[in-house]
């Protein structure tokens, strides 16, 4: 046996054909597939409360001793299937053993949505050829079978990922494959049973419902119509090539108001006016670490936190205008040089106003379109980092509790400083900054959309502030 896989795991979902491939597996001597061994609903399969000396309360309390039970078995090639709803504590320890052999096993997700509502009307999971398939038509529920969809699609790229990671390579299966002698036999070998000659499928089960969709499925007319909105080729999705930002605790800003109210700040957002009204709400501490964010946040029950979105437009405006007062004069140049960005010589910034200004920043927007698309070398500014990437970063740690929009500034942080159980939040000399006249311009605001489609669409702005 070759000793670069001591075990296997089978990475699939119900009805993609797991039963029939263990089964093909189970038939070749030195080779043993223990079922889902760590589906919390059973052990292994449906009646069994025990598996290699290994209770079901035990394998609760901790599923790694049965787990390094099932892959040391020398002289033996053991394994296991597992689902994106099986014990999540075992699936690290799984993708880290490079031991042991990782197959995925993939079907049509229609059809294994409506294999699976099959099997849950007939209670039939599994059929042999002495069996009689009981008759059965499913109602497909769009909401249903989206919600089973992306739970598989969300698992399947998350063990890829780790497997590219780790720089681990799989052995992948599709549902048609499982009955093509050739197809098993390479498996094996890849496994390290060069030794078989050939491998048949397994025989003891049959296919439970060959017909056709339409005559499972009976509003399969309304399941087209549903289907129709779907798009399996992303041909709505917005491409991503921004760098991914981490959550910027350090420049978080806590104030000990009412249960506390953490400002989790975008730049190049409004974030001095937010910094004064809330130095009028009480003591502020900043430089956190993620340590010392997570004792502050444990010491106030009730605190609430909070970002604030600003339009793109105007974001982009104030990005420029610190990038002509107080950025790098390298990166300038190279924007002059490279990026077809007009600014004038270092010593005349100071003079650049009136339409000659605008015209500037019409090149600066254009601009932010190919670095916000990785087109460009100099890195992405936080002052100009899409808010939705700044926001995933966020993520990352916290989600803030609200997105204020500096348009209703006043009102929402009103709102959310009631939730945080402040009496009064002075907010009468607050205000949203004020739009410059000369940013109301069709093609200003076309190409601020075409720099940042992403937060147009996912938070809806208008394209004009």
């Amino acid at each position: 046996m070759n000793q670069a896989f001591r075990s296997f795991v089978i990475f699939a979902e119900m009805r993609t054909g797991s039963n029939l491939l263990e089964a093909t597996l189970n038939a070749v001597k030195g080779v043993t597939c223990f079922g889902e061994a760590f589906n919390p609903y059973m052990m292994g399969w449906p009646d069994k409360d025990e598996m290699l000396g290994v209770t079901r309360a035990e394998r609760e309390a901790d599923p790694l001793p049965l787990l390094a039970r099932l892959t040391d078995r020398p002289g033996h090639l053991p394994g296991f299937r597992y689902f994106h709803d099986h014990d999540p504590r075992v699936l690290e320890p799984i993708i880290q053993d490079r031991a042991c052999a990782k197959i995925i096993l993939t079907r049509n997700a229609l059809d294994s949505y409506v294999s699976t509502r099959l099997a849950w009307e007939t209670n039939q999971w599994k059929l042999n050829e002495s069996e009689t398939p009981i008759p059965a038509r499913i109602t497909y529920d769009g909401a249903e079978f989206r919600q089973m969809q992306a739970a598989a699609d969300e698992f399947r790229r998350g063990v890829i990922s780790r497997l590219q990671v780790t720089g681990q390579a799989a052995f992948w299966l599709d549902y048609d494959d499982l009955r093509d002698a050739d197809v098993m036999t390479g498996l094996l070998h890849w496994l390290g049973r060069p030794d078989l000659e050939r491998v048949e499928p397994g025989r003891d089960q049959v296919p439970q419902n060959p017909q056709e969709l339409a005559r499972k499925v009976a509003n399969f007319a309304a399941m087209q119509d549903d289907l129709r909105d779907m798009d399996p080729f992303q041909i709505h999705r917005v491409p991503v090539f921004e760098p991914r930002r981490g959550p910027a605790v350090p420049g978080f800003v806590a104030a000990d108001a009412g249960r506390g109210l953490l400002f989790m700040p975008v730049k190049g957002g409004p974030e001095g006016a937010i910094r004064d009204w809330l130095s009028g709400l009480g003591a502020l501490e900043t430089g956190f670490t993620q340590s010392t964010l997570r004792q502050w946040k444990r010491a106030r029950p009730g605190h609430r936190s909070f970002a604030v979105l600003r339009h793109p437009l105007l974001r982009a405006w104030d990005a420029f205008g610190h990038l002509l007062a107080r950025g790098n004069p390298e990166q300038r140049e190279v924007l002059r040089r490279l990026h077809r960005v007009a600014l004038p010589p270092e010593d005349g910034l100071a003079d650049l106003a009136g339409d000659r200004r605008m015209a500037v920043f019409a090149d600066f927007l254009a601009f932010l379109r190919r670095n916000l698309n990785g087109q460009t070398s100099l890195p992405t500014h936080p002052l100009w980092a899409s808010q939705t990437e700044v926001l995933s970063g966020f993520a990352r740690f916290a989600v803030p509790d609200m997105l204020v929009r500096e348009d209703r500034l006043a009102e929402d942080l009103g709102h959310l400083a009631r939730a945080a159980g402040v009496a009064d939040a002075g907010l009468d000399k607050v205000a949203a900054a004020p739009v410059p006249d000369a940013l109301r311009d069709p093609k200003l605001a076309e190409a601020a959309q075409a720099a940042y489609l992403r937060d147009y669409v996912t938070f809806g702005f208008d394209l004009m502030p």
